[in-house]
């Protein structure tokens, strides 16, 4: 046995669908100690859109350790901090006219959906919060109270409250009109819904399924919490950083959080980074009230800074991404013409293909990894193939890669 087995914790899970040892990693490739290699279609759920070990990113990090620059700072000022902010406000903020004031609150995704729904609660004064079914935001005990998954919400241990499941899009499949029994309990004074202090929302839903809402759907969304004083929180940590196409997945639909989460590919090389985004109003902490030892990974943020100069001056890699996700979706497409049973989701590089028999997920998962392509699984039964290649893989290894993916598919499901 390894050292993994023998030392380690149960609860590791990645490493049990993809049995190997990995050592090197370059652009979409991985590769093992035995030096097979592996294309890339799960960038590290998400955290590296700019591949592994990408060298615009590269140089600048190692440049900063080898001049001993600040790596912690907890919330303390430093060069690397404010040329991330002034890099972030210039490119990302500003051209998009957004007002948000930037808070870090620790490094990995769950930090900043905690952060968010305790400053709603806090602005508010109230308790309760929506969530949709099949959300995925954490595995901390807030974040998983507006979680939809049962078996990530039977860890916790202890009763998740405060929070409500209400339909997502397409949940009903058409049969009733959008928000008809959200609108009702929040009309009704005998429904029992305390007024929620927020609404928190993923566009495309990458843990749950790849499901998608409709970009009407986040707009009426956006106008009930608007008429009904409710704060609105987009889950971007996933689907943010140019995964659907544009840098924030809720532009297209045309709506302005009140407050937004992003983490995983906002620190561009794979170190850990997060923030919250909030409208200047909302901004009521006290000094300190809200904190945590790694809020400033400087390693990060300069990483962060670099990613957002190289491929956000312009929209050269949101027109890359849009092209290479219809190149996906109609690969996919094609499958469910061929093979029955199965279904293509997706909006820009985050993809997936549902399988009724939900067991084919994962069988489809271990037939990709035999033929050297890293697929994940999501939803509830893992029953849908997940796409998500760094949105910088050449046109040859997204085709490859593709290609792989069929004959797997064909080779299960056939």
């Amino acid at each position: 046995m390894s050292i993994f087995d023998t030392l380690e914790s149960e609860v590791r899970s990645y490493c049990r669908s993809w049995p190997v040892v990995f050592d090197q990693a370059v652009g979409s490739t991985l590769s093992d100690e035995q030096g097979r290699q592996y294309l890339d279609f799960f960038a590290g759920a998400g955290a590296l859109n700019y591949g592994h070990n990408n060298p615009l990113l590269k140089q600048p990090l190692l440049e900063y350790l080898a001049a001993d620059r600040v790596v912690h700072s907890l919330d303390m000022n430093t060069v690397a901090k404010r040329e991330f902010l002034e890099t972030f406000e210039e490119l990302v903020l500003r051209p998009r006219d957004l007002d948000y004031r930037v808070q870090f609150p620790g490094p990995a995704g769950n930090n900043a959906v905690e952060a968010a729904l305790k400053l709603a609660r806090k602005v508010t004064g109230r308790e309760a919060v929506v969530n949709f079914t099949n959300a995925f935001h954490g595995m901390t005990l807030g974040a998983l109270s507006v979680s939809g998954g049962s078996m990530k919400r039977g860890g916790a241990g202890i009763p998740l409250v405060h929070a409500t499941p209400m339909p997502y899009d397409s949940y009903f499949d058409g049969q009733y009109p959008d928000f008809l029994y959200f609108e009702r309990l929040l009309d009704d004074k005998g429904s029992g819904l305390n007024r929620p202090a927020a609404v928190i929302v993923e566009t495309v839903q990458g843990e749950g399924g790849i499901n998608t809402a409709r970009f009407e759907w986040l707009a009426g969304l956006a106008d009930l919490c608007r008429r009904h004083d409710i704060l609105l929180i987009v889950d971007d940590v996933q689907m943010g950083c140019g995964r659907t196409g544009p840098f924030f997945s809720f532009e297209a639909a045309g709506i302005t959080p009140d407050i937004v989460c992003l983490s995983k590919s906002i620190g561009g090389y794979g170190l850990p980074m997060a923030l919250t985004l909030m409208r200047p109003d909302l901004d009521v902490w006290e000094p300190g009230e809200h904190n945590g030892t790694f809020r400033g990974v400087n390693p990060s943020f300069v990483t962060a800074k670099a990613a957002l100069e190289h491929y956000w001056a312009d929209d050269s890699l949101e027109k890359g991404t849009l092209a290479k996700g219809e190149q996906v979706g109609r690969a996919l497409l094609e499958l469910t013409q061929t093979v029955d049973g199965v279904e293509a989701r997706g909006r820009g590089l985050a993809r997936g293909l549902a399988f009724q028999r939900t067991e084919l997920g994962n069988q489809v998962a271990a037939a990709a990894f035999e033929r050297g392509l890293l697929v994940e699984t999501s939803g509830p039964d893992s029953e849908v193939a997940k796409l998500m290649p760094p949105l910088t893989i050449t046109d040859d290894e997204l085709a490859r890669g593709l290609d792989v993916f069929a004959d797997a598919v064909r080779a299960v499901a056939a």
